[in-house]
């Protein structure tokens, strides 16, 4: 009866351990900008993943949320934003139209991997 147990302990086991993998989801690894930072006027936008995305079914949003010297404002959407998937297959990088301006921005961002596990998230940062 003991070694029943033990077996049927093993296989329970041994089971999770090989289904594991399949409930992998993928993971936002960096970003440039990095959440929360300040940087210099850009154009480019790159979110990096820990597994290889399907491009047709990832992109981005992004608004700015704040001017330098106003308070916060209602989100002005910013139109234009051209997404692609970098030669690793697992970066996002947008391209926008012209540098951005001085001021917070919010990014939203939604990415489904090759084994179809949808993610989203987002992050803000300052343009100065």
């Amino acid at each position: 009866m003991k070694t029943k147990t033990l077996l049927a302990a093993a296989l329970a086991a041994l089971s999770l351990g090989v289904s594991a993998p399949a409930l992998a989801h993928p993971k936002l690894v960096s970003s440039s900008p990095a959440a929360t930072a300040t940087v210099a006027a850009t154009n480019r936008l790159t979110l990096t993943f820990s597994e290889r995305l399907m491009p047709q079914l990832s992109g981005i949003d992004l608004a700015m949320t704040g001017m330098p010297g106003m308070a916060n404002h209602a989100p002005m959407k910013i139109g234009g934003v051209q997404t692609t998937v970098g030669e690793d297959g697992k970066t996002l990088i947008a391209a926008l139209p012209r540098p951005l301006a001085a001021g917070t921005y919010k990014l939203d961002w939604h990415v489904v991997s090759v084994d179809t596990h949808r993610i989203a998230g987002s992050l803000t940062f300052t343009v100065r």
